[in-house]
């Protein structure tokens, strides 16, 4: 059976130790002055520029390449004048996001299976990932793992630990879209040195 295709970024299962996510997070800001669009499930990096009205440390989307990310948006504050915030950030808005951000986090996300799906062999190696275009219905993030950049390369910002072990994703010998893998920040901003080489 073919998995669903339903990417919706990454969300926090549990930590490297076994513990599971029991939705612990950090306040930061991300400023009007940055005009991309954010979402639930982004993988976001820190940013020099830090919120004069809080003191909080400011964030923006992590784009696909070897940036050190410092976790995933999990949640947004709602503006209690304004009840109907939308779901998401809207681009160049000042927004008080909440980011799960602890290096020893371990998160779900779909691979976009592009060019060669992934399949256990890649296991333990590193991968990038891609952006896509978040709902501003929802407020889901649309990052997925990039499955045709799957590497030793130890700057690449995230490990494929396992395959989400679940009925409802399939992952064949050859590797098949959409399967949702456990993975964790291998390039941390809160973590010593630029990652670890895949296996």
């Amino acid at each position: 059976m073919a998995n669903a295709d339903k990417p919706n970024g990454f969300r926090p299962i549990r930590y490297l130790n076994g513990a599971p996510y029991n939705g612990s997070m950090n306040r930061y800001v991300i400023p009007a002055a940055d005009g991309t669009a954010t979402f639930v499930g982004d993988l976001v990096k820190l940013t020099s520029v830090g919120d004069s009205v809080t003191g909080l440390p400011t964030v923006a989307q992590a784009a696909a390449g070897s940036v050190a990310a410092v976790g995933v948006i999990v949640g947004m504050e709602v503006d209690p004048a304004n009840l109907n915030t939308p779901q998401y950030r809207v681009a160049s808005t000042r927004r008080v996001v909440f980011v799960a951000d602890d290096p020893n986090l371990l998160f779900v996300a779909q691979e976009d299976g592009d060019t060669s799906a992934l399949d256990m062999v890649d296991t333990g190696n590193n991968i990038n990932v891609v952006v896509g275009t978040g709902s501003t219905v929802t407020g889901a993030s649309a990052m997925e793992i990039d499955s045709n950049t799957v590497n030793t390369t130890a700057t690449l910002p995230l490990k494929l630990i396992e395959p989400v072990a679940t009925p409802d994703n399939e992952l064949v010998a050859a590797g098949q879209t959409g399967t949702r893998w456990v993975v964790k920040i291998n390039n941390h901003a809160y973590a010593g040195g630029t990652g670890t080489a895949g296996v």
